[in-house]
């Protein structure tokens, strides 16, 4: 442990070269505002992704067509009323329903937009189970809802679709027809998803009376033989639509799979981004080394008095590595009270945006981590100077010049 009076000088050495501490301290904490800042975005997005493990989307499958486009737009491979059978004879799919989408232009006022719209069969809204998002205002899509139609949250406020917020009541232009606004969703937090608009299956097909079939299926299943499950569901579809194994033109994925895809793919952008977080740490680490070096040199005297007086080469060495450690102490306070502060502000104007699921998370550890690798990466910086400085021997450093 280091002494109280060896604390007291060691402060009032930093203070006096305070122009040199302060540079010292300013090139650690950018290094440590920028790794708290996208720590704490991946945190959020991890928090995001791992939401769906514990929200009624884990007992559910998606059957997905191969194409070359989004849902709705390449009908290539598109899955047929059959296929749906097929799926839901399957042992251990407790219902299945198809989803159709489209790419539609909507209008007000002359301002044109294009968004997807969606329609399912209401006895079946498994796909608004998958997002676990609920009526915010106005009720839900009912069998034979025709010419109406569930707005995504984004339709209801000012500018972020169109100028005008629209209400329950109002109607909404789409490909030039009026349909009847019954009800919005809550947010989901994604501007693509909180525009899209929904509709019932029938009445998706007296819109497109030549549409060829399904851009997806949605699968209710038995959990606990999922993997077993998907495989016989495969093993269907195959059958249903006259294919060999290996040759199919679909994936079955469960919300497991998507969620592996997703973490290891952000997995490696955070890794990323992080490592190029920690050059900058890297380069104050030099730079904290440096001034400690440079300390030395100037306290070379000083040093040597303090030996002749007594100290001991463990003293001297505590003295230093104390130093290089505070600087990376206080670096590491102000660098997360900054990242935070930058954090919060940007999450809030993303939500603001409409992207309400990146936001940032902030555990107690990311702000004693960042802290305390602040701290170490001051202390580490200045073993060699510490080292060097305790091993002066008094008679040369007294003599030194």
């Amino acid at each position: 442990m280091i002494k109280k009076e060896l604390i007291t000088y060691s402060l009032k050495n930093i203070y006096k070269r305070k122009t040199r501490s302060f540079l010292t301290v300013l090139s650690i904490f950018v290094g440590i505002t920028s790794i708290f800042i996208f720590i704490s975005f991946g945190f959020g997005l991890y928090n995001y992704i791992n939401s769906f493990t514990t929200s009624t989307s884990v007992d559910k499958i998606l059957i997905m067509p191969k194409g070359i486009s989004a849902p709705g737009i390449d009908d290539n491979f598109a899955i047929t009323e059959n296929d749906v059978e097929a799926i839901e004879k399957t042992p251990g799919v407790f219902s299945a329903t198809g989803l159709y989408a489209k790419a539609v232009q909507i209008e007000q006022n002359k301002i044109t937009k294009y968004v997807f719209l969606i329609s399912f069969d209401p006895k079946k809204p498994l796909i608004l189970e998958m997002s676990s998002i609920k009526i915010d205002d106005g009720r839900e899509l009912q069998e034979g809802d025709d010419g109406k139609a569930v707005l995504g949250y984004n339709y209801k406020v000012e500018n972020k679709i169109f100028p005008k917020a629209y209400q329950v009541g109002d109607n909404i232009i789409i490909n030039g027809q009026k349909t009847r606004i019954i009800g919005f969703l809550g947010t989901i937090g994604n501007p693509a998803d909180d525009s899209q608009i929904y509709i019932t299956n029938d009445y998706f097909k007296k819109l497109y009376p030549n549409e060829t079939g399904y851009a997806e299926v949605i699968a209710r299943i038995d959990i606990k033989d999922m993997n077993n499950i998907i495989n016989r569901v495969e093993k269907n579809l195959r059958n249903s639509r006259g294919l060999d194994k290996g040759q199919e033109d679909f994936f079955v994925s469960s919300f497991d799979d998507l969620i592996e895809q997703y973490s290891s793919a952000l997995d490696i952008v955070i890794g990323f981004i992080v490592a190029i977080a920690l050059v900058s740490v890297l380069v104050s680490a030099v730079n904290t080394a440096n001034t400690m070096i440079t300390s030395v040199l100037e306290r070379t005297r000083e040093i040597g008095t303090m030996k002749s007086v007594g100290a001991k080469n463990s003293e001297i060495l505590k003295i230093f590595l104390f130093e290089s450690a505070f600087l990376g102490f206080v670096a590491g306070i102000i660098g997360v009270l900054i990242g935070f502060a930058i954090s919060f502000t940007t999450g809030q104007i993303l939500k603001n945006l409409g992207w309400g699921f990146l936001q940032p998370a902030f555990p107690w550890y990311l702000f004693v981590g960042a802290i305390a690798f602040a701290t170490l990466t001051g202390a580490l910086s200045g073993i060699w100077p510490a080292w060097r400085a305790s091993k002066l021997k008094a008679v040369d450093a007294l003599r030194y010049e």
